[in-house]
C-alpha cells in the first residue's frame, strides 16, 4: 500500500507540473496575444484555434460524455433504479440549458445598463476591442443600435464556463486515479490523462488568450484548471483510505450537468466563431478533423 501511495502522489506532482508547463505555453507567449499582426500570423492562429476547436469537440463526444455516461448508468443499476425516462441525457441537457439561461440573464443585465460593447461577463478583460474575434468601435456602430455583443466572437463568459466545464472533469479525471488500487492501473490512467490534458490546457490557455482575458486572470485559471486533477488524486487517495464508497451518484450527476455545459460551449462558442468566418473554410474544416483525429487515435490507445 505504501509503494502504491507513493505513485499516486508521483502522479499527482506529474500532472500538476506538466499542466502547468502546456497552459502557460500561450499565455505566456506575445504570438498567442498579437491579434493585429500580419495576415499569415491571423491565419496561423485561426488555424491553431480550429485544432483546439477539434480537439473540445473529441473530448466532448469521445471522453466527457462517455465517461459520464457510464458512471451514472452503473451507479443507477447499483441503486436498482430502473425508470422508463433517459434520465442520464436529460441531466446533461439541464447542464446545457443552465448555461444557456445564466448568459442570457448576463446578457440582458448588461442590456439594461447601456452597455454597447462586449465586456468580460464574470471574467475582468483587458479592455481591447479590436483583437482576434472582438468588432470595432466602427464595427459596432454599423451594425446598429441594439447591437452590443458580437455572438460570433469569443465571450470570456462562454470561456470562463469552458474553463468550469473542464475543471469539473478534471476533478472526476484525478479521482479515477485515486480510486485506483493497483500500481499499474494507476500508472496506465495517468499516461493517458497526462496526454490528452496536455493538449486540452494548451487549448483553453489559447482560447482564454483570444477571449481578451487579463494575463494576470489567464494565469489564475491555468494554475487553477491545473490543480483540478491533483485535487481529484488527493480526494480519490483519501476516500482509499478511508473506505468510503457514499456520494457516487451525486458525483456522477454533477459529471453529468458539467458534460452538458461542455455540450453548450462547444457548439455555441468554440466550433461557431471560425466556421461562420468565410475564409478558407476548408483548410478550416481539416484543422477542426486534424485536432479531433488526435484526440479520438489518443482515446483509441487508452
Amino acid at each position: 500500500m505504501e509503494y502504491l501511495l507513493q505513485v499516486k502522489v508521483g502522479a499527482l506532482v506529474a500532472l500538476l507540473f506538466l499542466t502547468l508547463l502546456f497552459g502557460f505555453i500561450p499565455a505566456r507567449l506575445k504570438w498567442f496575444r498579437n491579434g493585429n499582426g500580419t495576415g499569415t500570423h491571423r491565419v496561423v492562429l485561426s488555424l491553431i484555434s480550429c485544432f483546439a476547436g477539434g480537439v473540445f469537440l473529441a473530448a466532448c463526444l469521445l471522453d466527457i460524455i462517455p465517461d459520464y455516461l457510464g458512471d451514472i448508468n452503473t451507479e443507477l443499476d447499483a441503486q436498482g433504479l430502473q425508470i422508463g425516462f433517459p434520465l442520464p441525457e436529460f441531466i446533461i441537457a439541464s447542464g446545457f440549458f443552465l448555461v444557456l439561461i445564466l448568459e442570457r440573464i448576463v446578457l440582458d443585465c448588461q442590456h439594461a445598463h447601456g452597455d454597447h460593447e462586449e465586456r468580460a461577463l464574470l471574467i475582468p478583460a483587458n479592455g481591447r476591442d479590436t483583437g482576434h474575434g472582438h468588432s470595432s468601435a466602427q464595427d459596432l456602430e454599423a451594425s446598429g443600435p441594439h447591437m452590443h455583443v458580437d455572438f460570433q466572437a469569443h465571450s470570456s463568459f462562454r470561456s470562463f464556463m469552458l474553463f468550469l466545464s473542464l475543471s469539473f472533469h478534471s476533478v472526476f479525471e484525478g479521482l479515477a486515479i485515486g480510486l485506483q488500487r493497483t500500481d499499474s492501473k494507476v500508472l496506465e490512467i495517468c499516461i493517458a490523462i497526462l496526454v490528452h490534458k496536455s493538449i486540452i490546457v494548451f487549448s483553453l490557455s489559447v482560447k482564454l488568450v483570444q477571449s481578451a482575458v487579463r494575463p494576470a486572470w489567464v494565469a489564475a485559471y491555468i494554475c487553477v484548471f491545473a490543480a483540478m486533477s491533483p485535487l481529484g488524486i488527493a480526494v480519490g487517495i483519501g476516500l482509499t483510505e478511508a473506505a468510503l464508497t457514499s456520494g457516487a451518484l451525486i458525483q456522477a450527476v454533477l459529471e453529468g450537468l458539467a458534460a452538458g455545459t461542455f455540450v453548450y460551449i462547444t457548439f455555441m462558442e468554440i466550433l461557431p466563431h471560425e466556421l461562420n468566418s468565410p475564409e478558407r473554410q476548408l483548410l478550416k474544416v481539416l484543422f477542426i478533423l486534424l485536432g479531433f483525429s488526435t484526440m479520438a487515435a489518443l482515446t483509441f490507445l487508452d
